[in-house]
Formats: structure tokens, sequence, C-alpha cells
């Protein structure tokens, strides 16, 4: 997508800078984007981002912790440790137990708690310097209230910026998509001290489309996610035959047809004999009526494909655990983090050859082209094999392999803090 040029001489714009600060400032976490997602029993790639920096920044810095958060009915301001606390634990425990399950009731006696605990009180003075970390896009669209925000903080801004898909494959978005994210990036360009990306693949594309734009590129870092200690599956696996594993919303650019034209010829030529199963996990998305179709329609596809929607951690542990392998032949990603955790768990990874797979995966999947139908299919069977040779020499590839970890990227995240309020 070309960028879009917004009002305002951008070559000219310098963010207002507060003064230099201590290396070790106070850091107000933004939970805007968890609170906006409190309907939704389960989480996203970037909600559980948000979660795991509150919960990993209040066991390594709570002495210097705060959290702020535009409200869903617009206010913005400090947030009670306490009410958050709460938050968390309860979030947690509907994304590792209840999931896609959560009665009706039980959900909007959460949203009507979490919406009143969770109101913004007065933004105290700072007593000393002042990050605003900010690790999701939400409540960035808007430049001048973010410029309030930081006026009323008196804070250094620093964003995570976890993809830039809506711009570089704007295709694979939403219709408005392009042109909100083209506003967040912007709002980042224009009022950030310092950016953390998930990957080089994001910082690339990042600093491209800015330069493109004639748009400040602020201060940088590469912070690979890597995956949190994985959570551990219970019992035997969910199913007794052969599965495979898609995980992620069923849009166009996770590459779901290809999976489900597979599995079609599969159950053609199967002349009887048991063929894998498909196992689809994660909820249906937009502008994907195609597979929509196959998934309702297809009869051959039936008893071969399980669609089982949004469903709780704890389950999708068991998953992740007792798959011949997770498949994800995405088009686009900002890191992968699927591939990490899958690997994190010891299950192996068939992946999409592209850089943020690579680089959430290093030397350990086996990366094909997205549009290689014939390779797709090979080491789909391949992989379903007993005792599989080729599954086998992956898991001694994982067996030694050094993999990005959360602690990795907190810790990178916390230097580039303290960097930032130097500077």
């Amino acid at each position: 997508m070309k960028p879009e040029r917004l009002p305002g001489d951008a070559a000219a714009y310098v963010p207002e800078t507060p003064p230099r600060v201590p290396a070790t400032p106070e850091i107000v976490l933004d939970l805007t984007r968890l609170l906006s997602r409190v309907r939704h029993p389960t989480p996203t790639g970037v909600d559980r981002v948000e979660l795991l920096y509150a919960r990993t920044l209040l066991a390594r810095a709570p002495e210097r912790l705060q959290f702020a958060a535009t409200h869903p009915l617009g206010s913005y301001g400090r947030l009670p440790s306490a009410a958050v606390l709460r938050f968390l634990d309860a979030t947690e425990r509907r994304w590792n137990v209840i999931g896609g399950d959560e009665r009706a009731g039980a959900a909007h006696r959460h949203l009507l708690a979490s919406l009143a605990s969770l109101w913004p009180r007065r933004v105290v003075p700072a007593t000393r310097g002042r990050i605003l970390l900010h690790v999701s896009p939400s409540a960035l669209e808007d430049r001048r209230s973010v410029a309030k925000r930081l006026r009323r903080e008196n804070a250094r801004l620093i964003c995570l910026v976890h993809d830039l898909i809506p711009l570089t494959h704007p295709s694979f978005a939403r219709a408005d998509g392009p042109r909100r994210h083209a506003r967040r990036m912007i709002s980042v360009a224009r009022h950030a001290h310092g950016v953390i990306a998930n990957s080089s693949a994001t910082a690339s594309a990042f600093t491209g489309w800015l330069n493109a734009a004639g748009e400040p590129v602020p201060k940088l870092a590469v912070a690979p996610l890597g995956a949190a200690a994985p959570a551990r599956a219970r019992g035997a696996p969910p199913i007794d035959q052969p599965y495979f594993l898609c995980l992620g919303t069923i849009e166009p650019r996770k590459n779901h047809l290809l999976l489900l034209h597979l599995w079609r010829q599969l159950s053609e030529s199967a002349d009887g004999r048991e063929i894998p199963k498909l196992v689809l996990i994660g909820r249906r998305g937009w502008e994907n009526q195609s597979v929509f179709d196959l998934l309702d329609r297809s009869e051959p596809l039936r008893p071969h494909v399980v669609e089982l929607g949004r469903v709780p951690d704890r389950v999708l542990a068991a998953w992740i655990a007792g798959a011949s392998a997770l498949l994800m032949p995405s088009f686009a990603e900002g890191f992968g983090l699927p591939v990490a955790e899958s690997l994190a768990a010891g299950t192996p990874v068939i992946a999409s050859d592209i850089p943020a797979h690579r680089e959430a995966g290093r030397g350990v999947p086996d990366y094909l082209d997205s549009l290689d139908r014939p390779g797709w299919r090979q080491a789909i069977l391949d992989y379903a094999a007993p005792a599989s040779p080729r599954r086998e020499a992956q898991l001694a590839r994982l067996s030694g392999a050094e993999l990005p970890t959360w602690e990795d990227h907190i810790d990178r995240a916390l230097a580039f803090i303290g960097e930032v309020a130097a500077s």
C-alpha cells in the first residue's frame, strides 16, 4: 500500500521530549487492548503479549510499575493496581479454563465488573522519569489523543510494533485496515521516543514504510517475542489417530485454503485407508467465504477436518502436545508466535518460508513455499507415517536448538527502556 500522506510537515516534525531521566524510570504499562477485549473469552496473540508484559513487569519491576488505559467509554487515566490484579486473574482464568464455553450471563457479569473497577483515575504527577509503554496498537490512531496523553504523563513513549501487514499486504486486511494502521504507524513515528519490533522482518517493514512516507523513524530495537513457558497438557491426546493442527484466526492470509484442498485430495485418493485428521483451532475471521463454504458444505472433508473454534488454553495445550506437527502455511506474519509456542512444547512445525517464521523457528521447522501444494502434501504424508524419519529429524534439531524465549524478549525490552530513558 502506498503510504498515506497526512496533514502536517512530517519531515520537520519533532516529538516533544521530556527531560532526560534516570535509566530506571517509572513504567506505565497501557492496558487498553485487554480492557477493550473484555467481551472475548479467548485471546489473540496481541492480547497474550499485553498480559504477559503485565505479569512479567509485576514480577521484575513492581516498585516502578503503574497501569493506565483508555477506557472503552473514552476516558484515559491511571488504573488501580488491586483492580488490575483481579482483572488479570479473571482474564487468565477465562483463557485457561473457560474459553468459548463461557455462558452469556457470566460474560456479562465479567464485562460490567471490569468496566466499573477499571474506570481510569487521575494521573498523578511524576516524581521521577516516566516511560509510557504501549505494547498493542490500540488507541494509537488519533495523534492528538496520543499527544494529549503524553503531556498529561510528562513521559516518553515506547511502542511495541507487531506487524505492518495491513500496509504491506492490504489484500489480506479488512476494508478499513490499511487506513487505520497507517494512522497508527504515523502516530508512533511522530510521538514515540522508542520502538520495539517483534522481529527483524517487522523492523524492516516499519522503517521501509516510514521512509517511503517521509516520516521520522524513532529509535528502534528488535526483540523477538519468543515463547513463554508452555501450558502443561494433561492426559492422553484428544484423539487416538494421527492429526495435524492449524492454529489461528481463519482469515485469508493464514492460507487455510491450501490445507483444505490438500485434505480433500487425500480423502479422494484414500481408497479406504485412514488419513490423518486436520484440526483447526481459531475463530472464523473475515472475507474468507470460500474456506467457510468448504468447511460447511464439503462432504469429502467432513470426516477428516475438525473445526474447534475458540478453546481454553489448557485444551489448546493438549492439542498442541499430541499433534504430528503444527501447520502454518501463512502468506504473512509479524512474528509467528504459534511456531515458537509449538516448538517450546516439543511439537514439530511445518511452516511457510517467510522471514517471520524463520526468526521464530530458526533452523528447526521444515519450511515450504506457501503455494507449493505438492511439497505440503508430501510433508504431511511423511510426518503422518509411523516412526516418521522426517519428523524424528526435526525433533533431533529441536533438542539442540536455541530458540527465542519470552525472558530474552523482556531482558531486551527493559534494557531498551533504560536506553530511551537516558537518551
